[in-house]
């Protein structure tokens, strides 16, 4: 089963030779750094690229192409290399894109010996970097893995390779570029286009946009936009995804330019892969000179090689028939044709060219995004989702998107998978982490706040139409009996039904623009949850299943959902920064809300104790080994069952602290801390800072507040919620504000200075922007799942890997 990654995502490779296909809108140069344990680079005979194509272990490409095959076995790389980094960067100098702002983002799989794909990863969120890294397999406790990397560089390869510690940066940089720039030079312009074998016709496309009917003629199939032809025709489709035609002696994967002296398994020039105007075909470029599947260009009509993306060298002007809509042929090394997400790695293509024109530059937008009406001069070619439409159920099918098992959309039949494809006319499909944002997980952030702001703006529209229906409503039956002549009688009754007609439909019509706006929010959340790293995902998402700690602290944490009663069902994840600018407040006293039903006390407090220590987990699981330090008071011992995952995995910074005597400790501890962070930062002496100083956050979980607290340890308190945030120190409670009303106004400023949560779904959150009252969902595991134990071990476990 591919593993569909995200940025950061890893996954276990077998250990022998993978291949690494990649796929891009524009030529990029490929190429391999072999690393250290730190991923540092010894000297420049540690990379290969096209002026030095073959290291021991690896062989890429020797010239930019848009679409290459690098073979990584690690059993043959050089004992002391632990990483292999697969870099792609735009030539310099070239009549092309200077950035990957614009271009569609590139797309790379790893595949195993039998050609099935093991992992991949589209590479989203490039903007002005010419150069990335995009996979890193590295080595760990004696296993290979794949790790999801996305690092882009704006400065080009000189800045990646100084990253990566090359003192001679430049200098190599400027001899990769020498080299394509000689490559491109000894390319050789490509012969006439050869005929078809065998006759095809296709019917013109009509205005409408729609896709022409397919007609086969003999073995040769011609297909309009959105279809992926396959296994037809003369041309076979190999075990490894290649396309070759029986008897054909030129290598499977390849098209070599007249003349070139490539080493087969290299790509070749970049004319050579790609149709002008065309999109890339990650499963093989076809055979050159077949004709079989070739598309030639005659007016208006176009036609497609069965198995193949495109026609072979000359074909300027051709169209790409299944690749004009975005998609990607299917291929039998992989389960589908598109990049996470069900996103196509390459874009929409161009309108084929007249004949004897080359294909024109592409205006590439968003990386999945194109419009949703197709344009004029393209009937045929499809439109692209866009983040204010939903698709349509009925014509929809399930397809992958980000992260493991991520559901997407794309219509009609699917042969293997495929980007999602809209219908002209239609509402385009979603997205997951279609927001701006420089990483995958900060789009996936913003399309999460980004949801959150149309349910409100939607709610808020249908109930101004509804309000607005029934004061419309009610003016008109007061103006019928302002008039005792026309209170009673057939013009009165009249009078009475026009106004209650009016009213109906203007909320009909409220209605269908609420359940409108409501069905595209639930398409685009079935597509995003999925697709969450383990910080905003809930605790049911399959991405804990393969949890492992993170190398850095995400930029936000999911503590629960977000709901309206218009649609109870489309739950919105509720994010807060990090680290914590405010403390939390988990309320375990009687709640006011309308929305569940009353609890009694006790387990009042056994659920609030349960979703701190879920919390807890969750924080803990998201920062990198031994950056976070958890400490517990539990003055009474009442949340000792709660804090029982916390204590068996051994992650909290001592025994949870009990009785009066516990609190005042760890209070003491804590404001010192404080106290001498702050100092040194006012200073400016970090450095002096005590040796026995825990440097790392700090996080305080109170349980059963005010209990054993007296006047000094409340002081204490107020002061690390006021000035615990800003020097890494978060607050966490679990109170009942009833109990330490005693205190009087004295811990007001406590209780403003919090988050408040509750341990049930309660309607306690208002908005101020538009007057909703929010109804909050805890994010707790589910019941026996076990998952917080298990994410906990594995916490613990990396904690003792990293001496902590």
């Amino acid at each position: 089963m591919t593993a569909e990654l995200v940025r950061g995502q890893n996954h276990p490779l077998p250990g022998t030779r993978v291949e690494i296909r990649v796929s891009a809108g524009s030529p990029v140069i490929a190429g391999v750094t072999l690393g250290d344990a730190r991923g540092r680079l010894r000297d420049a005979g540690r990379v290969a690229h096209p002026a030095a194509p073959r290291l021991p272990g690896v062989e890429v490409s020797r010239q930019a192409a848009a679409v290459h095959r690098l073979a990584v076995d690690p059993a043959a790389l050089p004992p002391d290399v632990h990483r292999v980094n697969v870099l792609l960067a735009l030539p310099a100098g070239a009549d092309g894109p200077v950035s990957f702002a614009g271009l569609p983002a590139p797309f790379v799989a790893v595949t195993g010996p039998d050609g099935d794909t093991l992992a991949d990863y589209t590479v989203t969120g490039l903007d002005a970097e010419s150069a990335v890294v995009a996979l890193e397999l590295y080595l760990r406790q004696g296993v290979w893995k794949v790790r999801a990397v996305g690092q882009g560089y704006a400065q080009g390869l000189a800045a990646l390779f100084a990253d990566q510690g090359l003192t001679e940066a430049a200098a190599l940089a400027a001899t990769v570029e020498e080299a394509v720039a000689a490559g491109r030079a000894r390319a050789v312009s490509p012969p006439p286009h050869a005929p078809t074998r065998r006759p095809a016709t296709i019917a013109p496309p009509a205005d409408t946009g729609a896709a022409p009917a397919a007609t086969t003629t003999g073995s040769a199939t011609t297909a309009g936009a959105g279809t992926t032809p396959s296994g037809t025709g003369g041309a076979q489709t190999s075990a490894r995804g290649d396309t070759s035609v029986p008897g054909d002696t030129s290598v499977p994967g390849e098209s070599p330019a007249p003349g070139d002296t490539s080493v087969p398994g290299e790509s070749p020039a970049p004319r050579d892969t790609s149709v002008p105007g065309g999109a890339p075909v990650p499963g093989g470029a076809p055979v050159p000179g077949d004709g079989d599947g070739a598309a030639a260009a005659t007016g208006d009509a176009r036609t497609t090689g069965t198995g193949q993306g495109h026609g072979g060298p000359g074909a300027a002007g051709a169209a790409v028939g299944a690749a004009s809509d975005g998609a990607r042929p299917a291929t039998p090394s992989s389960p589908r044709a598109a990049g996470p997400g069900g996103e196509d790695p390459h874009g929409p293509a161009p309108a084929a060219a007249g004949p004897g024109t080359g294909g024109g530059r592409i205006d590439y937008r968003h990386p999945r995004r194109r419009p949703a009406t197709p344009p004029r001069t393209a009937p045929d070619q499809a439109s692209a989702p866009d983040r204010e439409s939903a698709p349509d159920q009925a014509s929809a099918a399930p397809a992958p998107a980000h992260g493991p098992s991520t559901p997407a959309s794309a219509p009609g039949p699917s042969r293997g998978g495929g980007a999602p494809q809209d219908v002209p006319g239609r509402a385009p499909q979603p997205v997951a982490g279609d927001a701006p944002g420089w990483s995958m997980e900060e789009r996936l952030h913003n399309q999460v706040w980004g949801m959150f702001e149309d349910l409100a703006r939607t709610v808020a529209a249908y109930r101004s139409a509804v309000d607005f229906a029934d004061a419309r409503q009610e003016r008109e039956l007061d103006g019928v009996l302002a008039d005792p002549r026309t209170r009673i009688g057939p013009a009165a009754d009249a009078a009475r039904a026009a106004a209650r007609a009016k009213h109906d439909a203007l909320v009909g019509q409220a209605e269908a623009a609420l359940e409108r706006d409501l069905a595209q929010l639930e398409a685009e959340a079935a597509v995003v949850e999925p697709a969450l790293p383990p910080a905003l995902a809930g605790w049911d998402s399959p991405v804990w299943r393969t949890y492992e700690p993170p190398a850095e602290r995400p930029m936000s944490l999911r503590v629960g959902e977000l709901s309206l009663p218009e649609r109870v069902g489309l739950r919105i994840p509720m994010l807060v920064r990090l680290p914590l600018e405010r403390g939390l407040w988990i309320d375990s006293g009687h709640l006011t809300g309308s929305v569940s039903p009353p609890a009694d006390a006790d387990e009042m407090r056994r659920l609030a104790a349960l979703t701190a220590t879920d919390l807890a987990a969750r924080l803990l699981a998201v920062h990198p080994a031994g950056e976070l330090t958890v400490h517990v008071i539990d003055p009474a011992g009442e949340a000792a069952t709660a804090l029982l995952p916390l204590v068996e995995a051994g992650v909290l910074g001592g025994p949870p602290a009990a009785g009066a005597s516990g609190v005042a400790r760890t209070l003491e501890r804590l404001t010192r801390r404080v106290d001498l962070v702050q100092m040194a930062v006012r200073s400016g002496a970090a450095d002096a800072l005590p040796p026995d100083l825990d440097l790392a956050d700090q996080l305080l979980v109170v349980h059963d507040f005010p209990h054993g607290f007296d006047d000094r340890a409340v002081n204490q308190l107020r002061y690390l919620a006021d000035e615990g945030p800003s020097v890494g120190v978060g607050l966490m409670m679990v109170a009942d504000r009833e109990q330490a009303r005693g205190y009087g106004p004295v811990l007001d400023p406590l209780w403003r200075a919090l988050l408040r949560l509750s341990p049930v779904p309660d309607d306690h959150l208002a908005d101020p922007w538009v007057g909703h009252a929010w109804t909050f969902t805890p994010s707790r595991a589910p019941a026996g799942s076990g998952t917080v134990a298990r994410v906990l071990r594995e916490v613990a476990a990396a904690r003792r890997a990293a001496g902590g």
